[in-house]
């Protein structure tokens, strides 16, 4: 069994997206772990690129602010490692098809199942060309994660028929950010994935109030938000996992 399955055992799921280096990588472990005691089920690690195409302003600058700080893909490596002497859930890499590859496709990959991530999500990797990484993930015993789009449409059971891990089910056209009402006929979209696969989904982009996520998470099993936690670290900087903390738990308790 997938191991992320193990976050939507108890429920729905709330996951909660960190850039790692952003302010430093200290203050990611700790906003990772305040995030896991206050009850996030799955935590989303981004590896930090220079040109991350599918985020809005808020995580650009994240990623920005974590190169400028001198945060690499082995310092995020050595950083899981620290991790996962004490965060038992699962945790999955979002980043881009290029750091991947730069890095040396079988090398990453590898490298992931040895400090015991367990998927990886790649928004810029067209779900036609993901064999090209499929088969050192396979290898290796490490879920890629396919997205859903509004976009997606007569896709949309294909791609859930070859689900593993969870499906990632974007919300909205566009890039990542707080958005003040979601319009997609999200449910429709839902329906077409529980038609084609027990794989479970949840839905990202633009959730950022304790309400959009209890009705996304109504919709499907689970919320994931990456923008508004962000905006904590910007915000208070190395003091910020204490607000991540208080935030995540009254996101979890709305989706209870």
């Amino acid at each position: 069994m997938s191991n992320i399955k193990k976050a939507f055992e108890n429920g729905k799921a709330f996951i909660a997206f960190i850039t790692c280096g952003d302010p430093d990588l200290e203050t990611t472990a700790a906003a990772v772990r305040a995030a896991v005691e206050n009850g996030a089920d799955l935590i989303e690690l981004g590896i930090p690129f220079s040109d991350p195409t599918a985020e809005g302003p808020v995580i650009q600058g994240a990623n920005l602010r974590a190169l400028r700080g001198g945060t690499t893909t082995d310092k995020v490596f050595t950083l899981v490692k620290g991790l996962r002497r004490d965060i038992p859930v699962p945790m999955v890499f979002m980043t881009y098809a290029n750091v991947v590859f730069s890095y040396g496709a079988e090398r990453f990959i590898s490298t992931c199942r040895a400090i015991g991530m367990d998927g990886l999500i790649l928004p810029d990797l067209p779900f036609e060309e993901k064999e090209e990484f499929l088969p050192f993930c396979h290898r290796y015993g490490v879920d890629l994660v396919s997205l859903i789009a509004p976009t997606s449409e007569n896709r949309i059971a294909r791609i859930a028929k070859e689900a593993e891990g969870f499906l990632y089910i974007v919300s909205s056209l566009g890039v990542t950010g707080m958005r003040s009402e979601i319009k997609t006929d999200l449910a429709s979209i839902v329906k077409v994935v529980r038609e084609n696969t027990d794989v479970p989904c949840a839905i990202g982009f633009g959730i950022s109030t304790p309400e959009q996520a209890k009705k996304m998470a109504d919709i499907s099993d689970g919320a994931i938000v990456g923008s508004a936690i962000i905006k904590l670290l910007e915000k208070h900087g190395k003091d910020a996992p204490k607000y991540i903390g208080e935030y995540v738990k009254s996101m979890k308790d709305a989706i209870r």
